[in-house]
């Protein structure tokens, strides 16, 4: 049996973009991508903390140390400039596998969406 465990977070950035014509996805800076242990086509769930929307999406590589968050296509309208979000990926793995998981979690600066 499988289970889907939380895999990563990063915590609290801010949306720097949106592009309602883009084919669709969030493009994260490649420095938290690389920090959150995602993967470039992973699908990520996204919690705006400033409407409470919650949507799924999957990860675009952005350039690196840019700081860009930039929600694209149908999930552009979810979100403003400015907005506040959490981005969150879940793995499924064994309960076994499970118990000895630690999730991956980071903390860009909010107001620059850097690692400090």
């Amino acid at each position: 049996m499988l289970i889907e465990v939380f895999k990563s977070k990063i915590h609290r950035v801010r949306v720097t973009a949106s592009d309602l014509n883009y084919i669709g996805s969030i493009t994260i800076d490649e420095e938290l991508i690389e920090a959150a242990g995602l993967v470039v086509g992973e699908r990520v769930y996204i919690v705006n903390v400033n409407n409470g929307e919650r949507f799924d999406t999957y990860v675009i590589k952005g350039k690196r140390k840019s700081g860009e968050v930039c929600l694209n296509g149908p999930a552009a309208r979810k979100v403003q400039r400015d907005d506040v979000i959490i981005i969150i990926a879940y793995a499924q793995m064994t309960p076994e596998e499970a118990k000895d998981f630690q999730p991956k979690i980071v903390f860009p600066d909010e107001k620059t969406n850097l690692l400090t």
